[in-house]
């Protein structure tokens, strides 16, 4: 349904984005994850047709971008960084603006925005002026405004950004619930975000693409994936840890007493240091197996970038 040849976007001397390749079909959950000033929010304004690029194509249901903005648009839920909206509108006003601008009017207004208010959540704040909505409030509310008209797509950019846990949760689900016949893309800095909603990961540093994959295979970049890391209650000899068959290293985190074992590769060890653990009646309080560090992965990935 998206597909994207060669962008770029320039500002000047600057280069946003350089030279990006992609498709996106539905049912795909895409975390577009960067550091900051990586080009996320550039790609994603390009994507909705609100910056022209400077170089290369974007094709959405067949159709030519450049061409057919309008019909495009139609189509597409927007979160924009920062959830601009009226302040001085209530959130039921702003809800009420929101439907007309997509051409509805009476009954299938009111059911639309009722429907809204109730997936978000936002019944509390319906007769209050945005601009005295808190952070995550006035967040809900402009995702509430990006699925007003149910959109084939969503382009969501920090949707969580300023909820607490509760409201992050609900979010998320939502989400999960909108993807089943939706293309969903998902600007994030968050981590964590990735692995709890997207089927597909997107890394992009200096306006390059450098990972196009599942979290799974993410996770498994790192060097911590399938590691095993214990810590114990007191001070003991380990040593003969790191002389087990498979273990290729040890490392110990002086801050938390975490003990690391990385195992050679293609090996699996968790057996064999359970039994050691067991011999050596060593007082271990946590074991547990390492899924891979998002967090070592993403800065490994971007501080490479030249």
């Amino acid at each position: 349904m998206i597909s994207v040849k060669n962008l770029s976007k320039t500002f000047g001397d600057f280069s946003a984005v350089e030279d990006l390749n992609f498709d996106v079909k539905p049912g795909d959950i895409v975390g577009f994850l960067g550091p900051n000033g990586a080009g996320k929010s550039t790609t994603m304004k390009m994507l909705t047709g609100f910056l022209q690029p400077s170089q290369g194509d974007i094709t959405v249901f067949d159709m030519p971008i450049s061409q057919h903005a309008k019909s495009i648009q139609e189509r597409i839920g927007y979160l924009p960084e920062g959830a601009p909206a009226y302040g001085d509108m209530t959130t039921y006003q702003f809800l009420k603006f929101i439907a007309e601008v997509r051409g509805f009017r009476g009954n299938e207004k009111e059911q639309r925005i009722r429907d809204v208010i109730q997936k978000i959540e936002l019944q509390e704040v319906v007769n209050r002026p945005i601009e005295n909505l808190s952070k995550g409030f006035k967040r809900r509310v402009g995702l509430a405004q990006a699925l007003i008209h149910d959109p084939d797509i969503l382009i969501l950019d920090e949707p969580t950004d300023g909820l607490d846990p509760n409201q992050k949760h609900q979010v998320r689900e939502l989400i999960t619930q909108l993807a089943k016949d939706k293309i969903v893309i998902i600007s994030t800095h968050i981590l964590e975000e990735v692995t709890a909603v997207c089927n597909r990961v997107m890394i992009i540093a200096k306006g390059k693409l450098l990972f196009d994959d599942t979290p799974l295979r993410l996770q498994q970049r790192s060097r911590y994936y399938q590691a095993v890391t214990i810590h114990l209650s007191y001070l003991a000899d380990i040593s003969g840890l790191a002389e087990l068959d498979g273990v290729a290293e040890m490392e110990v985190e002086q801050k938390t007493g975490h003990v690391t074992l990385f195992p050679e590769p293609g090996q699996h060890i968790l057996h064999e240091i359970t039994a050691h653990v067991q011999r050596a009646k060593l007082p271990v309080d946590t074991l547990f197996i390492e899924q891979g560090r998002l967090d070592q992965v993403f800065r490994d990935l971007t501080t490479e970038v030249a």
